[in-house]
């Protein structure tokens, strides 16, 4: 993966420490004429303290002969207002102060978007979902789930599995383990659990198969 190009010089830390958790390599710069020197995995322009100077810096980067995408813009909620007519400018935004979690979640989905893969940095995305499997993180649509540590290894087993159809019993021995003596219930619970965390939005994630068990995402089959 090439870096990813950061504005300005100095990076905010709070931009600076995601980065480095999730292994992602950055250079930072105050200069647009760096963006065409070499090549890079999208960039990071923090509008929170100089927009002019933002805008400016990401018109530059955004030009025919540098075309470099894609590109998340930090902003403060007072600014979003001022994004209506410059959506040439960006791929997507961040209002700050964000939660490191929701950032790094934003970041590699834009990057997946451009065929970025993640398996160095353990990241399990599947639409707006993100599971960071090294760090037991979960975000949707950037925000993060507040799991419990079997919510979350059952979010993770079905997310690893997509299309799939599992019986209550095949999920409580893969996820519960051969030696649980819980019934088939634990999983109703968990997954009636996962559901509300999910969001009404995005409960459907996990869909009930009638007289079968649990499928996570959409079946191959339609």
């Amino acid at each position: 993966m090439e870096p990813i190009l950061c504005w300005p010089d100095p990076t905010s830390p709070e931009v600076v420490k995601p980065l480095e958790i999730a292994g992602i390599e950055w250079h930072s710069t105050g200069d647009e004429s760096v963006a065409s020197q070499r090549t890079w995995s999208g960039a990071i322009i923090d509008a929170t303290n100089d927009p002019d100077g933002a805008f400016l810096f990401a018109r530059g980067i955004r030009k025919p002969d540098v075309g470099l995408a894609p590109v998340l813009l930090l902003v403060r909620g007072n600014q979003i207002a001022d994004l209506a007519s410059r959506h040439e400018l960006f791929d997507d935004f961040c209002v700050a102060p964000f939660h490191p979690i929701e950032f790094e979640a934003r970041l590699i989905h834009l990057l997946s978007k451009e065929g970025w893969h993640t398996a160095d940095q353990e990241i399990l995305l599947y639409e707006n979902l993100a599971l960071n499997i090294e760090t037991y993180q979960a975000s949707i649509e950037g925000k993060p789930l507040d799991l419990t540590y079997m919510e979350y290894e059952l979010l993770k087993f079905l997310a690893m599995n997509p299309g799939r159809v599992f019986t209550r019993e095949a999920l409580l021995s893969r996820v519960w383990g051969y030696e649980y003596y819980g019934g088939a219930r634990t999983v109703d619970v968990h997954v009636r659990r996962l559901r509300a965390k999910l969001g009404e939005e995005h409960a459907g994630l996990i869909s009930t198969v009638r007289s079968v068990g649990y499928r996570f995402g959409t079946s191959r089959w339609g």
